[in-house]
């Protein structure tokens, strides 16, 4: 069975340390509590869709190490279809993601219902995945997440959805976004860029949405919780966001990012990141 989402990204490994307070420079302090988690955008916010019942595929490439055989194991644990494995003896083996990787992957691109990208591998290997999708009528959604100031102008035209944080549309806008009047502002911005809906993510007050179909944005709060550990809660969001574009596109763009809200709110109410992500059964079933 093919693939709903595939997702085209990274995968890395979180090491983390707890402290009660960050260090000054040139202090010691000492931490309370060490662990070893799964991150990187791409495999984050694929898992979040496996997570809630998405048949999913995740193009990547990580490094022949103790670091990549766990993540592949972590990604199978998931239920993600990782295929035949590609494995470069690199430490930065994100970037070692390329064209003729991508064109192995052609089939399970072009028969997804949502292509996700963003940009933790070489800006230029997202493009062109998002260019394969968008030429077999598959749905694209792009997070430009880490931002580049001078992002390449078509990751605009080849997004059908984008999906930026407040850091994000700064860095790409140039416009500090303080308030829902910036969030609309810069919104508008990317639009005259090309794209067709851009989503600004606005942390604990939800979601900007604002589309070139519709004259007035909507701002889609989320609920009111208690945050533990917000790491990972845009990747929470991007995965819902993917899996209800792919099994449920009959709801409107309002109600599937009300819902991905809600995801992304649970996630934040537990320490790590994907070790934070909901599982379908956990949460509440009008969400389906």
């Amino acid at each position: 069975m093919a693939a709903e989402v595939v997702v085209v990204g990274s995968c890395m490994t979180d090491l983390v340390s707890l402290t009660t307070r960050l260090p000054k420079a040139g202090e010691t302090v000492l931490g309370h509590k060490f662990f070893v988690g799964f991150g990187g955008k791409g495999a984050n916010q694929c898992v979040q869709s496996a997570r809630l019942g998405a048949k999913t595929s995740l193009i990547c490439k990580v490094g022949k190490d103790s670091f990549g055989n766990d993540y592949v194991d972590n990604l199978k644990k998931n239920g993600i279809s990782t295929g035949q494995n590609v494995i470069v003896i690199v430490p930065g083996a994100n970037l070692l993601l390329n064209s003729e990787d991508l064109k192995r992957a052609s089939d399970v691109i072009c028969k997804a219902k949502v292509v996700v990208c963003q940009l933790e591998i070489t800006p230029a290997v997202s493009l062109e995945a998002l260019k394969m999708a968008r030429a077999s009528g598959v749905k694209t959604l792009f997070n430009p997440a880490p931002a580049l100031p001078d992002l390449d102008p078509q990751f605009y035209t080849y997004s059908d959805i984008f999906c930026c944080n407040e850091t994000e549309a700064e860095i790409l806008t140039g416009i500090p976004v303080g308030n829902l009047e910036d969030a609309e502002k810069v919104g508008r911005m990317l639009l005259e860029r090309g794209c067709k809906l851009v989503i600004v993510t606005l942390g604990a007050e939800g979601c900007m949405m604002i589309s070139g179909d519709e004259t007035i944005p909507k701002h889609v709060p989320a609920g009111k919780v208690r945050a533990v550990d917000t790491t990972g809660a845009g990747d929470s969001f991007v995965g819902a966001l993917a899996f209800y574009l792919a099994y449920y596109p009959q709801l409107s763009m309002e109600e599937m990012i009300r819902k991905s809200n809600c995801v992304a709110s649970v996630s934040v109410q537990a320490p790590g990141t994907q070790s934070s992500y909901p599982y379908r059964k956990d949460l509440p079933q009008d969400l389906f």
